[in-house]
């Protein structure tokens, strides 16, 4: 698979054309960036046409994208603040004592107040504790089904990506998947074991995941259009 730049009027897309693609699709990433992927035998000036004819489209998906990123506040870590887990919003408390800097008690995050300063940090932590456990279960459950062998679960920062597959078919998985809802964050962990099969987004990568999960497609299109507002922490 090669990249290359494709320009397109004002439109920057990245191309990536693949022997194992069968169609054209344009997928508008998390950070902006535009991803066209093509089978190896699409002419260019084909692929440019395509590129018009969904150029309505893609303009609505990066509004609604930059909408919902300027939409997203910055965390402050004050009282009453509202913190996700697992598509909940948990209540912030600030106190003075207790044996650990953050922790998940009685419906609330408890903050250390000495620990403002890092508290950021004691998030991402807790949060990836929390993810690797709950991720390695979601893939447990789903492995046989989908007749594959991950070989375990990684947490970790990917920045824009929700997951992806390694050397010796690790899992890896941005630590913000466990703030999703339940059925989002399953549906990423489907993603990523069909992965393990199909490299790419190939027509049968969807027929395995669909297969694993029938309603995958709704969990898609929730995590396109809302997977953006998990990201001021």
């Amino acid at each position: 698979m090669t990249d290359i730049l494709l320009q397109v009027d004002d439109l920057s897309l990245a191309l990536r054309r693949s022997p194992r693609r069968k169609t054209v699709q344009i997928t508008v990433e998390r950070n902006g960036e535009l991803v066209l992927a093509a089978p190896l035998d699409v002419d260019e000036e084909l692929l440019r046409r395509f590129v018009e004819e969904k150029r309505f489209w893609i303009y609505s998906r990066l509004a609604e994208k930059d909408r919902l990123q300027h939409s997203v506040p910055t965390k402050e870590y004050v009282d009453g603040e509202g913190f996700l887990y697992l598509g909940r919003s948990y209540r912030l408390k600030l106190v003075d004592e207790q044996d650990v800097p953050l922790k998940l008690s009685a419906g609330r995050f408890r903050l250390l107040r000495s620990e403002l300063q890092q508290a950021r940090g004691h998030f991402i932590r807790w949060y990836s504790a929390h993810a690797k456990p709950w991720l390695a279960q979601r893939m447990d459950d789903f492995r046989n089904r989908m007749a594959v062998s991950p070989g375990g679960v990684k947490v970790q920062d990917l920045g824009y990506r929700w997951g992806s597959c390694g050397k010796g078919d690790w899992l890896y998985f941005h630590w913000k998947t466990i703030l999703l809802p339940a059925p989002i964050a399953e549906y990423v962990v489907v993603h990523e074991l069909a992965h393990l099969h199909e490299p790419h987004h190939t027509p049968g990568f969807w027929l395995r995941v669909e297969r694993a999960m029938p309603d995958y497609a709704q969990r898609k299109t929730w995590l396109d259009e809302h997977g953006v507002t998990v990201e001021g922490i």
